[in-house]
């Protein structure tokens, strides 16, 4: 056994030590303590960051649902030095952060709280030192924590932020000192390594002074690439249907990519390996990182761009990755999952439609009504594909479940109030790209089509389908609705129901008149077709 690991055993049994003497504190008389909320914070090598979470119990099941968080960037290991001591200012940057994260969780009990520390600490000679007074500055324990284990962390925590997936994902996440990955299925990781290349780590080796050019970028692609292919056939072997990318990396080079438009044509969200190699050819137009003008380019991120950038190239050409979508969630968030010490087997997705429907006050009754009706056209409309048909049948129950929760903040216009609030609130389980396809197709179930004419979020059979059955569910009420045909009909959509009933029911044949007109203002044609009985 190596001296280093010898020693990381001794730190965390000094860690351990130390957490179950403060657990054997009683609380002051003072202390409020909150069973429903829980907080975790991680010592980054780059960011330190601090999330609070409520516990939130749904007939759909549990989650957490993140109500505060604060990130400081503390560049820990910037002041990492040759012989791998933490130097005075790096230090003493960290003890301020952690005295305001400790203003914050004062008044929680201890069992509520988790504080793990990752790479930076994992190899500082002094981390002991550090920790004596870090501890002592946020008034909680703080556990340093093995690379495996930040593995493990990681991965429960952006499984429980992006959807449910029916086969193995692959999940990377480059911290400031390590970077991580992480395959697994469902909640269960399968593979899990750590790697000792990070953005702030690989920025000081090759870019100390901020300076790109096309030989530097190269050689720093090729030193992660090195460390790569020590795992990169194990993992091929193993393979995975979706990729991520989870935490700050991940998170603002996909800002970068996006609000650029870098990314591949009619990707709006994520990661593509074109767009790695947009914001690259930028970078080294620009010469030097801190010359860099891009839009949504974060003046704390500009220091440790490049080396990031560089290893997620790395990433995606070892591993044979085209797109990985994103997640800002990962170890803080698995932190607060393992505090919690329950699995969540459930898809995250519904639960949170399930939360968010107490939240706002949704009529359940109209919602179900619409879900189903709506669910019941698109089966008409002949999908094929098992998997998309599910995918499908999903997202219109949750967008009859969410079409209303604008009406909280008005009834005038509040399809557009909804439409906000499913694009832009923290929705545990939904990607960002599922948030736009919720968001779009609340916004379109009524009003006006030439909106979204030009959205490529838009999917039109699951909006055809919900429109319709939110015009024929007008009443608010169970009646009886006679057999109702649908079909695609080439570019457009056909309605077929009985002649007589649409004679009782004139409101409604007005409604479907004006509903076909809509349509055709986007040229897509759409008839409605009487038939006798």
């Amino acid at each position: 056994m190596k001296a280093g690991t010898l020693k990381m055993t001794h730190l965390n049994s000094a860690a351990a030590a130390r957490m179950a003497a403060l657990a054997r504190m009683e609380p002051a008389p003072s202390m409020v303590t909150n069973p429903q909320l829980l907080a975790a914070v991680d010592l980054g090598s780059n960011s330190f960051r601090l999330i609070v979470g409520r516990v939130e119990e749904t007939e759909a099941g549990s989650q957490i649902y993140p109500v505060d968080a604060l990130r400081e960037p503390v560049r820990l290991a910037a002041g990492l030095s040759r012989d791998k001591m933490l130097d005075r200012a790096s230090q003493v940057r960290g003890w301020d952060a952690l005295k305001r994260f400790g203003e914050r969780l004062r008044d929680f009990h201890p069992d509520h709280v988790r504080a793990v520390a990752t790479n930076t600490l994992r190899v500082a000679k002094n981390s002991r030192e550090f920790l004596v007074e870090a501890e002592s500055a946020l008034g909680f324990p703080i556990e340093v924590i093995a690379g495996r284990e930040e593995a493990r962390l990681i991965y429960a925590g952006a499984a429980h932020s992006v959807p449910a997936s029916a086969g193995k994902r692959l999940v990377v996440d480059i911290g400031g000192g390590s970077t991580e990955f992480i395959i697994g299925a469902h909640y269960t990781p399968i593979r899990m390594e750590s790697l000792y290349i990070g953005c702030v780590s690989h920025s000081r080796q090759f870019f100390p002074s901020g300076n790109v050019d096309e030989y530097t970028m190269r050689q720093a692609e090729l030193a992660a690439t090195r460390e790569i292919q020590i795992i990169s056939g194990d993992y091929r072997k193993t393979g995975w249907e979706q990729a991520i990318g989870s935490s700050g990396t991940a998170r603002a080079l996909a800002e970068l990519v996006e609000a650029n438009g870098f990314n591949d044509p009619g990707i709006t969200h994520g990661i593509t390996r074109g767009g790695l190699e947009r914001l690259k050819r930028a970078l080294i137009k620009a010469e030097n990182v801190n010359r860099l003008k891009l839009v949504a380019l974060k003046p704390d991120r500009i220091p440790v761009l490049a080396g990031g950038l560089s290893i997620m190239i790395a990433v995606f050409e070892e591993l044979g990755i085209d797109y990985a979508d994103t997640t800002d969630a990962a170890l803080r968030l698995g932190v607060l999952y393992d505090l919690l010490g329950r699995s969540q087997h459930e898809d995250m997705r519904t639960v949170t439609v399930e939360g968010f429907m107490r939240r706002y006050g949704v009529d359940r009754a109209q919602a179900g009504r619409i879900g189903e009706l709506a669910i019941r056209f698109y089966d008409q409309l002949g999908e094929s594909d098992e998997e998309r048909l599910e995918e499908s049948r999903m997202f219109l129950g949750w967008a009859a479940s969410l079409h209303e929760i604008g009406l909280s903040i008005s009834h005038s216009a509040y399809h557009k109030h909804s439409a906000y609030i499913a694009s832009n609130a923290d929705m545990p389980g939904f990607s960002r790209t599922d948030q736009a396809r919720l968001a779009a197709l609340v916004l379109g179930h009524v009003g006006k089509l030439g909106k979204l004419s030009q959205t490529r979020d838009v999917q039109w059979p699951l909006l055809f389908c919900l429109r319709l059955a939110t015009l024929l569910c007008r009443r608010r009420a169970d009646v009886g609705l006679p057999e109702i045909a649908v079909a695609q009909d080439g570019s457009g959509y056909e309605v077929r129901l009985p002649n007589a009933w649409v004679q009782n029911n004139p409101l409604t044949d007005y409604n479907l008149v004006q509903e076909a007109a809509e349509w055709g203002k986007i040229g897509m044609p759409y008839r409605v077709v009487y038939t006798e009985d």
